[in-house]
């Protein structure tokens, strides 16, 4: 929530990557015209998919330039931390790979 916060409200910002976590950009003022965001998360993350942020996300970029949102299967969190075992190789190169394009995008 904190890198949502920021990216909302700091000016400069020229991009956002969120991951497993989203809230509707009302709770941090709004959302800057023309930032492009990626969101990503586990569609049955106890946090993420089942408490309200992947609706909130899944709303928010529907239709939105620039603002993409990729759901992953599986149902843990903090999925890209090596060090746990909520672990997912794959879901984490995916991740990545996307992330690293949405940077390069942005040059």
């Amino acid at each position: 929530m904190a890198a949502q916060q920021l990216a909302q409200n700091r000016p400069g910002v020229r991009g956002a990557l969120l991951y497993e976590a989203f809230a509707a950009p009302e709770n941090f003022g709004t959302w800057p015209d023309g930032l492009p965001v990626q969101v990503h998360g586990m569609d049955h993350d106890p946090f993420f998919g089942e408490e309200g942020d992947l609706e909130a996300a899944r709303e928010f970029t529907e239709g939105r330039e620039g603002a993409e949102l990729f759901v992953y299967p599986g149902a843990v969190h903090l999925f890209t931390d090596s060090s746990l075992p909520s672990y997912d190789a794959e879901a984490t190169r995916l991740v990545l790979d996307r992330s690293l394009a949405l940077l390069g995008r942005l040059g």
